[in-house]
């Protein structure tokens, strides 16, 4: 079997997080960790592979963590691995983000009764609409976010919430694709987001292969922009929703929600409504992930702390709800932002199913 990535893939661009390829037995991802420097495609053939390559961040981005969970289901029922030891591997990786173990859950519940071929069959077209739907859920709130933007020139964006986020296009990076293809004139200035540099590695690199202008500031800068008057708009993406509107995201996002606030600025999240948590009654509840010290102790394999002396990294923080102007998702916008206009949204009920 070929392990080069398919002529058409789900993402509907040149590139992609992850496919699942036509056998069922071998997932092609991206390797984030290489970008900007090296476009590099790894098979994962087992549940543990896909595993690790969440827990490494080689994937990352809540929407992609789902995808790439719901991915490593069919792996292991392709390889005979029992779903309910699958699903507690993954759910293990990364419990920020709400999508692992909804994803799971929901494959849990498909399996039932099913074997053999016909459960990876059955799986795998599960997972390979899930992704889709994601993609067609992305393209449908860039066009809500993008009428809100109007007129916006620059936009700041932490993190990276783009097609290397999600199954494709991108939810904060939706928005501005979206605004680009309505005729606006919007560049942004991207958080460089340490310390795995997503905003300086993957969002820098995503909008210049689109030739959306991009220039990348580091993070203890934004305030400077702000008080210069050189930012219109503020759109991030999102890791999970809490059911008043409190708001997951890359640490550093609650800073720059208070940097807005202080400026008078608009700040928007951008996020697929399955990024919401009804059962989660606000950002106090959210599981907050704790990374390794060394991620911030070390740059490569060059200490630059001190021996001896330890580091901190919470990977996420919770923006409230007071902060957040307006939510973008596929089913409409949030705004003001509370638990009754969260509801409101929630109850739409999906869009069409992508085909």
């Amino acid at each position: 079997m070929s392990d080069t990535l398919p002529e058409r893939t789900l993402s509907g661009a040149a590139y992609s997080i992850a496919e699942l390829l036509e056998g069922n037995d071998v997932v092609l991802m991206l390797d984030q960790l290489r970008l900007p420097n090296e476009e590099r495609y790894i098979p994962l053939r087992t549940c543990q592979q896909m595993a690790d390559a969440i827990r490494s961040m080689v994937v990352r981005g809540a929407p992609a963590l789902g995808i790439a969970a719901a991915y490593g289901m069919v792996l292991a029922a392709r390889t005979g691995m029992p779903l309910d030891q699958a699903a507690a591997l993954l759910k293990a990786t990364r419990p920020t983000a709400v999508h692992v173990a909804s994803v799971v859950d929901q494959m849990g519940s498909i399996a039932a009764g099913l074997s053999g071929e016909q459960l990876v069959r059955r799986l795998a077209a599960w997972a390979r609409q899930l992704h889709q739907q994601d993609v067609a859920n992305n393209r449908r709130l860039g066009k809500f976010g993008a009428e809100r933007l109007g007129s916006v020139r620059v936009v700041l964006t932490h993190c990276n919430a783009g097609a290397l986020a999600t199954g494709g296009y991108g939810s904060a990076l939706g928005v501005i694709r979206a605004a680009r293809e309505a005729g606006g004139e919007v560049r942004v200035l991207a958080d460089e987001t340490r310390p795995y540099l997503q905003g300086a590695r993957l969002t820098a690199w995503e909008l210049a292969k689109d030739g959306i202008p991009v220039e990348v500031i580091t993070d203890n800068s934004a305030g400077w922009f702000f008080s210069r008057g050189e930012i219109d708009a503020v759109v991030v993406g999102a890791d999970r929703i809490a059911a008043n509107g409190d708001v997951a995201n890359k640490i550093g996002t609650y800073s720059v929600a208070c940097l807005a606030r202080m400026h008078e600025v608009p700040f928007f999240v951008a996020a697929a409504c399955d990024t919401i948590d009804m059962a989660c009654a606000s950002g106090e509840h959210v599981p907050i992930e704790q990374r390794a010290a060394r991620e911030v102790t070390h740059i490569a394999d060059c200490r630059m702390v001190p021996d001896g002396v330890q580091a901190r990294y919470a990977g996420f923080d919770v923006t409230p709800a007071r902060l957040v102007t307006a939510i973008f998702t596929e089913r409409g916008v949030v705004e003001p932002v509370g638990p009754e206009t969260i509801r409101r949204v929630v109850a739409a009920g999906p869009p069409p199913v992508a085909r």
